[in-house]
């Protein structure tokens, strides 16, 4: 193994993969992700208050599972 450093493009393309992955995984195991609702809400909706990270999942725990309305099962 040589001393040599990374490339920086073939960084940026790890960090890129890695992102994706790490997503792909904590949308699998129900996990929202946050980053992309931030990034959305500033894109898309820059007039409206960003919810804080606890909010967030808070809300998006009740979307899925329904808010107390009793089990579900699909």
């Amino acid at each position: 193994m040589g001393t040599a450093l990374v490339p920086a493009g073939q960084h940026q393309a790890f960090r890129r993969t890695w992102r994706r992955l790490v997503q792909t995984a904590r949308l699998c195991c129900g996990v929202p992700d946050y980053d992309n609702y931030v990034r959305h809400m500033r894109e898309k909706h820059p007039g409206r208050e960003v919810m804080d990270y606890k909010t967030f999942f808070r809300e998006r725990q009740e979307a899925r599972f329904g808010g107390g309305k009793g089990f579900r099962c699909c």
